[in-house]
């Protein structure tokens, strides 16, 4: 494995205690992770901000990274160096992740070889690393978890982040009628451009009653829910008989009456990309650069950041208003 000499330290966020946006600290003399075999290096140009990511970083997510790490997964950027048995990628080959090693918040960063996929040449970088976990995440919940079949319809609960509009678009490519929450105009707006056949506002504080009169008395069949402490006593009301709730957020607990699961032998099922089997992460890259191929898979890339101001980054993906598209750093 030759490495240029020219660069050993690059830029990049480290972490050295649990806490809040303020432990993220952008440091300038971190050395260039290395490839082992099965490994890539990349030449970061953009990564997809998660809130998954101010989770880990608080401490309070299930799953706690060793400290000081690298926050983020889903870079993409260049092939700069392979290591020993990696034949599907070169140097110089446009990629985008699903995951990383060493942390995407930084100029250079090293993946599995299978956590890599071509980044087609129809997106920029910017919508390169708005591609790995959400639309990822997005497939699984309808497909593979959710078992989403053309003609059924789907509410999308909280469809203006980066999540939420990978699922507008995949759901309405598949034929699902798509309804979707944000929480402003520019939100319902946007969700609308994305696939969406209706859009609610979920600050409305009617906005349920006007899903009932849009889905009749039949119900919606599949929710796909961003925040399912606030929202899962209200979707179990809104099911179809042997509807499903697919629970891909949660900051929270909450109350709710499983009767109400017995009326319509409904499911409330728990969604994890971590979880995913090899086969299953090869099933949605396929799928997902198909939708790129045939044109319908565009992400919409929301507010962006220079490395210098990931602690904002972390508040406002938390605490702003409405998302409008996926959240990105750029280096």
């Amino acid at each position: 494995f030759a490495m240029a000499a020219t660069r050993t330290v690059m830029r990049a966020v480290r972490v050295f205690e649990f806490g809040g946006p303020e432990v993220l600290k952008l440091q300038s003399d971190v050395l260039v992770p290395v490839p082992k075999e099965n490994q890539v290096l990349i030449k970061v140009h953009a990564c997809g901000v998660n809130p998954v990511e101010t989770y880990i970083r608080s401490g309070t997510y299930a799953r706690k990274p060793a400290l000081p790490y690298t926050p983020g997964s889903d870079v993409s950027g260049v092939i700069e160096g392979v290591g020993e048995h990696v034949t599907a990628f070169k140097k110089g080959d446009r990629v985008f992740t699903l995951e990383t090693v060493s942390g995407g918040y930084a100029e250079y960063a090293v993946a599995a070889a299978n956590r890599v996929f071509p980044l087609p040449d129809k997106l920029d970088f910017r919508q390169g690393a708005a591609l790995g976990v959400p639309y990822f995440t997005a497939y699984r919940a309808l497909f593979q978890k959710g078992c989403a079949k053309a003609g059924e319809s789907v509410l999308v609960h909280g469809a203006s982040g980066g999540v939420g509009l990978a699922a507008c678009q995949i759901a309405r490519a598949c034929g699902l009628k798509v309804l979707g929450t944000a929480g402003t105009e520019e939100g319902m707006d946007v969700i609308l451009r994305n696939g969406a056949h209706h859009a609610f506002n979920h600050r409305d504080p009617n906005y349920i009653e006007r899903i009932k009169e849009c889905t009749g008395p039949g119900g919606v069949d599949i929710i796909i829910e961003m925040l399912s402490n606030v929202n899962l006593d209200a979707d179990l009301q809104l099911l179809a008989c042997a509807g499903r709730v697919m629970v891909v957020g949660c900051r929270g607990r909450i109350e709710i009456n499983p009767r109400d699961t017995m009326s319509k032998e409904s499911s409330i099922i728990g969604v994890s990309l971590f979880l995913a089997t090899e086969e299953e992460r090869q099933e949605c890259a396929t799928a997902l650069l198909d939708g790129i191929e045939a044109g319908w898979l565009k992400p919409t890339v929301g507010l962006e950041y220079p490395l210098e101001k990931v602690s904002k980054a972390h508040e406002d993906i938390i605490c702003s208003s409405g998302a409008r598209g996926k959240m990105v750093l750029l280096l």
